[in-house]
């Protein structure tokens, strides 16, 4: 089981005019799923304290991902979901190795974990149009 929490990323090509009426419906559902099921340990959470990023096309943009944990060697995930489509695994980062990246996300995402700031920002090249969606962090929790 995988601590999740999310991040909206809406991308406008021009100027900032977008709806988020059912993006924000399903940010709300989302946060209702995580705070039923991501319980597993005591002190191990994963948060992401910017909901709604927007990006002017072709910039560069960050997604934080903070984490908590009682584990040495945590493992942090992230994911991608757009619309009517289920979660595509991004990438893995852990402590003791360079962790491992999906083919589809090598050239313009990347991921680094630090331990001592408990965080894995995800960062996003040239963002394009189709970079907008759901962006989930996920926390492989301690099993003891």
């Amino acid at each position: 089981m995988l601590l999740w929490y999310n991040i909206t990323l809406f991308i406008c090509p021009f100027l900032c005019i977008c709806s988020f009426d059912l993006y924000t419906i399903l940010l709300y559902v989302v946060k209702i799923y995580v705070s039923l099921f991501s319980g597993c340990r005591a002190g191990e959470n994963v948060t992401q304290p910017t909901e709604d990023v927007m990006v002017v096309e072709g910039k560069p943009t960050t997604l934080t991902c903070l984490f908590d944990t009682t584990s040495q060697s945590p493992y942090v995930f992230w994911y991608k979901q757009q619309p009517n489509v289920n979660p595509m695994f991004m990438l893995r980062r852990d402590t003791f190795s360079p962790g491992e990246t999906n083919t589809e996300f090598k050239e313009r995402f990347d991921a680094r974990l630090s331990f001592t700031a408990k965080s894995v920002p995800l960062t996003i090249q040239r963002v394009q149009l189709s970079d907008s969606a759901v962006y989930y962090c996920a926390l492989r929790p301690t099993v003891k």
